[in-house]
């Protein structure tokens, strides 16, 4: 891992979505760098936000329970904070589909309003924007750059492209200081496993723990997928960096692998289980992107940011996880 030492110790640090997955395995690395750090989550059921996930250092952190579509109390959060992580959003590309409003609300509007909070009462705060590679839709060339035309399949990924849209015009136009990273599968610790709302490979995790066969829809996908911890690096890289100001960086993995072989891979370290490889559901074939892996050489070239962890080790360290945890996860 970089050395983050000299720019986070005493940083006020807000983050959004703090109790999911990426925000809470941020969080942790902040709160060992010495920032001050404020979470907030509204903890909907529905989305990933978990009190367990901060569990051993809760004394180390504040924690609001508010809503980020609360803009009142958004203009209170980020008035003195050097650092916001944006990371707030509805992740179930087949929820857009199902509630596309409450999709435009919490991906679209409210993200509009936190900038707004941001403009009028601290624009040299810095904003780091968890954008997704949703928004490059079915990808026409392989692997994707962020030349890539952006052609979203689903309402998640139109709300998910706007709301990057809208940090990066802000920093353009009224010279704020925002970058957006577009994440891959994002996977380890942490992440939600109840269902597939936040990732598919969290729904595996479940199913092989509970010993029932993997669901794999089609299978000949190929994906990549980025470790938690250097997801945590690059945010944390993006920040720290003078350069990254009005940017847009793909993440990425340091494998790619079609979902069966993944499946397969998964069962192997597991010591046991098993996979069924099925046909798409309608709903689910019809925003599906195929196949999707990244080139990650622009924020390779300008911070030096590279995915250091194998994925089977990505695995290993997540099964180890919910083989103790399982249980706060359900």
């Amino acid at each position: 891992m970089i050395d983050f030492q000299p720019s986070f110790d005493g940083a006020r640090v807000l983050i959004t979505g703090g109790l999911g997955f990426i925000g809470s395995n941020l969080a942790r690395r902040l709160a060992g760098l010495g920032a001050e750090i404020t979470l907030v989550d509204s903890l909907i059921p529905d989305y990933g936000g978990n009190l367990f996930n901060i569990q051993g250092f809760e004394k180390r952190i504040q924690v609001n329970i508010s809503d980020v579509r609360d803009s009142h109390s958004m203009q209170h959060h980020v008035r003195d904070k050097d650092y916001l992580f944006n990371l707030a959003g509805q992740t179930s590309h087949l929820d857009s589909m199902v509630n596309p409003v409450a999709d435009l609300e919490i991906n679209c509007l409210a993200q509009l309003s936190i900038l707004e909070a941001c403009r009028t009462c601290n624009p040299e705060i810095k904003i780091i924007f968890a954008s997704t590679r949703q928004i490059y839709g079915r990808p026409s060339f392989l692997p994707v750059t962020e030349a890539h035309p952006l052609s979203p399949v689903d309402i998640n990924g139109i709300n998910k492209m706007a709301a990057e849209k809208y940090h990066l015009l802000y920093s353009d136009v009224y010279g704020m200081n925002a970058t957006a990273l577009r994440l891959t599968n994002t996977i380890g610790p942490r992440m939600r496993i109840k269902d597939a709302r936040q990732t598919f490979v969290g729904i595996w995790i479940r199913q092989l723990l509970e010993g029932k066969p993997i669901q794999v829809w089609g299978g000949k996908q190929l994906r990549d997928f980025t470790d938690i911890e250097d997801a945590v690096d690059a945010f944390l890289a993006v920040a720290e960096s003078p350069l990254t100001k009005g940017q847009a960086y793909n993440l990425g993995g340091s494998e790619v692998i079609a979902l069966a072989d993944l499946a397969k891979l998964m069962v192997e370290m597991n010591d046991g289980g098993d996979l069924a490889v099925c046909d798409f559901p309608a709903d689910r074939r019809a925003i599906d992107i195929g196949d999707y892996y990244a080139d990650f050489s622009k924020i390779r070239s300008d911070l030096g940011w590279t995915p250091k962890r194998r994925l089977p080790e990505t695995i290993q360290s997540t099964l180890t996880y919910y083989r103790e945890f399982l249980g706060h996860y359900l």
